[in-house]
């Protein structure tokens, strides 16, 4: 799901950050296997001209160092995801309300998007699932597989407490892979609760003043003239690990062999 149109990431691309750091070469060569990727022409992009972006040019050290980067200012980033290279947005803390329109049906769902550092990133999210009640469903997103767009697959009714209790015995893989994104929905009240790819807290439907308190409490403050990293080039990365532990996180959730359509949100 998205907001609103945005310019979004060339291509998603694959690191393997539980390989050990041991030494430089291996760094550049998964640098290099990055950069790769950015550069791959698009199939549905043949005999268009499109325009270089941030990463376009960079040496191997250059993007190496950028990946590098853990915290903008009092900010800190999850493994998931970096802005672009000339920092077209620079992450921070805070939030604002904006609209999804839902293009099948037409409608106009107001939402409130947020930025949380790091540290309080999972706490947060846990917080604001509280308004949507005691048994909710739940859309465990995946783009691991492809790089046109997710997967969305589904539970329905699960108590809050059994679902809180496991997404904290992944918390990890929540917070760090930029390819696991979920959203919590309590149908009968038309809310949602999302924790993106791009690692956004996302709260969907009226009334959203119960979200946007607990996003104070939490020292996240509104901001109307924000943007966010979806609003610009990114990177997302992902590794074998975070793979392995989102398949284990789908058995758990009983969502083995229960998929949703391919649908394009990068």
């Amino acid at each position: 799901m998205e907001t609103t149109a945005h310019a979004v990431l060339v291509s998603i691309a694959t690191l393997h950050r539980d390989m050990p750091p041991a030494s430089a070469p291996d760094r550049i060569i998964l640098m290099g296997f990055l950069k790769r990727i950015l550069r791959a022409p698009s199939s549905d992009s043949a005999g268009t001209s499109v325009p270089a972006g941030s990463f376009e040019l960079l040496t191997d050290e250059e993007l190496q160092t950028h990946m590098g980067i853990r915290q903008y200012g009092m900010f800190e980033l999850t493994d998931a995801v970096r802005p672009s290279y000339d920092l077209q947005v620079v992450p921070r803390q805070g939030f604002r309300r904006d609209e999804y329109r839902d293009e099948s049906t037409g409608k106009t769902i107001p939402v409130v998007m947020a930025a949380t550092t790091r540290r309080r990133l999972m706490d947060q999210f846990l917080e604001l699932l509280d308004p949507l009640g005691s048994v909710v469903d739940v859309v465990l997103e995946s783009s691991h597989q492809t790089t046109s767009g997710h997967q969305d697959l589904y539970r329905e009714h699960i108590d809050m407490p059994v679902l809180k209790s496991m997404l904290l015995d992944f918390e990890e893989l929540l917070l760090h892979d930029g390819c696991t994104g979920i959203a919590v929905v309590n149908p009968s009240r038309g809310q949602e609760v999302q924790l993106d790819e791009h690692k956004m807290l996302i709260a969907y439907g009226e009334p959203l003043a119960p979200f946007e308190k607990l996003l104070i409490a939490g020292d996240v403050y509104p901001d109307p003239t924000i943007r966010f990293v979806t609003e610009a080039e990114h990177v997302h990365s992902s590794s074998a690990k975070h793979f392995r532990q989102f398949a284990i996180l789908k058995t758990r959730l009983g969502m083995d062999g229960h998929g949703g359509e391919d649908t394009a949100t990068w």
